[in-house]
């Protein structure tokens, strides 16, 4: 059977978490319409008949390296690209960007097989430039395949699906058949309560935030989590809790639900805002909240 690492890169906010989580038929990354959503490296392990391959989630690559956060965020995904045995690059539409240049350039560097992904195909009715734009694409970069595929709506996925396992070496499997993530629920929780903020709040708020679980305590009818939300400023603390605390209270109906359906148990969730100044620019602090490259 083929087995490999996976890849998914792009810039922020092209669909990669959604692609990856309808190619494995299940939620493992989170999403939002915001970009940079995701932040860490998550793996999806997708196992059938042909093989296993390895998905990697990563954050977006982008141009910005002025804090620290984002320094980290580039540094994750810049690693994704060792090791790695197929790289599926994920744009959106018939458009290149100023910063897919320098994704070029890492691309010859790295020296893997690449399939390109051009996403949201769906709003696209001419054909004649969907061909011109793949051809044009094909003689900037050789890459083994361009799909034409809709993350959202699931067009090609099955497709993409294959051309995936066929790239792939010949191994063993890596992962058990039934494995999904190789990330442990404790993470995955604190994903759930940072995507039900994300959608929530304003356009820049969801930058100056991270979850941490402080307990996680399994009991036989019931699993307590206590959550952390940590923010920069006193004011933003004040927006996550709301008027009343009723911004807090809905966001954390609405994360029990999802975690419930993810563990399998009743779920207890406590959420407490706390302000942690100037997180994102401050390397120890980043370490501190699990965010290790």
């Amino acid at each position: 059977m083929n087995c490999g690492y996976v890849a998914f890169i792009g810039q922020p906010n092209v669909g990669k978490s959604t692609l990856m989580n309808h190619l494995l038929g299940q939620k493992v990354s989170i999403t939002s319409r915001k970009p940079q959503t995701t932040r860490h490296q998550i793996l999806g392990i997708n196992t059938n008949k042909k093989g296993q391959a390895i998905y990697m989630d990563t954050p977006g690559m982008h141009e910005s390296n002025k804090k620290a956060f984002n320094r980290y965020l580039n540094k994750t995904a810049d690693t994704t690209l060792a090791g790695v045995d197929l790289v599926v690059w994920l744009i959106d539409g018939l458009a290149w960007q100023d910063y897919d240049d320098v994704i070029f350039e890492k691309l010859k560097k790295a020296n893997i097989p690449v399939i390109l992904a051009v996403n949201k195909i769906d709003r696209v009715k001419n054909k004649e430039a969907i061909f011109a734009f793949f051809k044009g694409a094909q003689e900037r970069f050789p890459f083994k395949e361009i799909v034409p595929i809709s993350a959202l709506k699931q067009t090609n996925l099955d497709l993409l699906d294959n051309l995936i396992m066929d790239l792939l070496p010949e191994g063993n499997m890596i992962y058990p058949e039934d494995q999904i993530t190789d990330r442990p629920e404790r993470f995955l929780v604190a994903e759930i309560v940072r995507e039900k903020l994300t959608r929530r709040l304003g356009d820049e708020l969801p930058y100056a935030l991270t979850v941490e679980i402080e307990r996680y305590e399994e009991q036989p009818k019931i699993t307590k989590i206590y959550a952390l939300i940590w923010v920069e400023r006193e004011t933003q603390k004040n927006i996550v809790i709301g008027k009343q605390g009723e911004l807090l209270k809905s966001i954390g109906m609405e994360a029990r639900k999802d975690i419930e359906n993810l563990i399998g148990s009743k779920v207890y969730l406590q959420l407490w805002v706390k302000v942690k100044s100037g997180w994102s620019d401050n390397e120890r602090a980043l370490q501190s909240l699990g965010f290790k490259s």
